[in-house]
């Protein structure tokens, strides 16, 4: 049987991307245990779903861009599906982006499953494509924008978030990212790449060749440095780096998610979102980094 689908109300944009009181939010239910397999991939999912869900219910509007959007794991991982599978539905306009062909037909039949919602797929290099996707999904919108940069390693160029840090929309925020860090295997990444192509990867991906300090630097050091360059070189007013461990707390930190924002309102938001999708139940232990900014 079909269920009804919920829809905002129908005042004209409401808000304009001024977020309204949070009291009234619920929290989400209670994640039944899974398998440790592939654990972190679904928290990275669960969270960025579940943030979304608490902003749209004070905003009732958004864009959401993905630059890297196709399946990395398995679909219960899958950060895309998750996010068009929440509740309410009040998520406008989606920009799926990848490069590769498998994953644009995951994209293209995750689109047909979502009739009526406006799904844009894109077949490209997110990095060369990131100019032309953002004029369309967000030039002269006043709503409020995510960006997922959910990359492999070293996919996502520095000049990529560059530019969507600094692009100009009559909103008074930033764009807002969620950008992953490979923390489990980054220097294992480092040290096999040797070749001349190689190593310029890894700089258009740190934005030069200041990245070489990031070799065997304690994990905390590198995200503390990634989440000052966001505050320091991009201008968000907010930049904390949530880590996602591989089985739960206590055990190492796969990736961290950089949640970049310039609203007040979005690092509280993100504490709940944290609390219900990567700790689970038991009362919330955030780590050093959830003063910052």
């Amino acid at each position: 049987m079909n269920m009804p689908r919920h829809r905002p109300p129908t005042d004209p944009e409401p808000f304009l991307f001024e977020m309204g009181s949070t009291s009234d939010v619920p929290e989400a239910p209670t994640m039944p245990h899974e398998p440790a397999l592939r654990l972190w991939s679904r928290s990275k999912a669960r969270l960025i779903a579940e943030y979304l869900r608490l902003f749209v219910l004070v905003t009732k509007h958004g864009t959401y861009i993905d630059g890297f959007a196709g399946p990395q794991v398995d679909e219960d991982c899958w950060s895309a599906r998750r996010v068009l599978e929440t509740e309410p539905d009040w998520l406008r306009h989606f920009h799926l982006c990848d490069i590769s062909a498998t994953a644009v037909k995951q994209l293209e039949a995750l689109r047909a499953a979502h009739p009526g919602r406006d799904i844009h797929v894109h077949q490209a290099d997110f990095n060369a494509r990131v100019d032309e996707i953002l004029d369309v999904a967000l030039g002269g919108k006043k709503e409020a924008a995510f960006c997922l940069l959910d990359q492999r390693t070293f996919q996502c160029r520095w000049a990529t978030v560059e530019k969507l840090a600094r692009f100009k929309q009559p909103s008074a925020y930033k764009i807002e990212l969620f950008y992953f860090l490979a923390n489990g295997w980054l220097d294992r990444a480092m040290a096999a790449t040797t070749t001349p192509g190689g190593l310029e990867a890894i700089a258009d991906w740190w934005g030069g060749d200041s990245w070489r300090p990031l070799r065997g630097a304690h994990h905390t050091v590198r995200a503390r440095m990634l989440s000052d360059r966001f505050r320091n070189e991009l201008g968000y007013r907010f930049a904390v780096p949530w880590q996602i461990y591989e089985r739960g707390q206590g055990t190492p930190v796969m990736y961290y998610m950089i949640h970049a924002t310039d609203h007040p309102v979005a690092p509280g938001l993100m504490a709940r979102a944290y609390r219900s999708a990567v700790l689970g139940p038991s009362p919330p232990q955030l780590d050093l980094f959830t003063d910052m900014g």
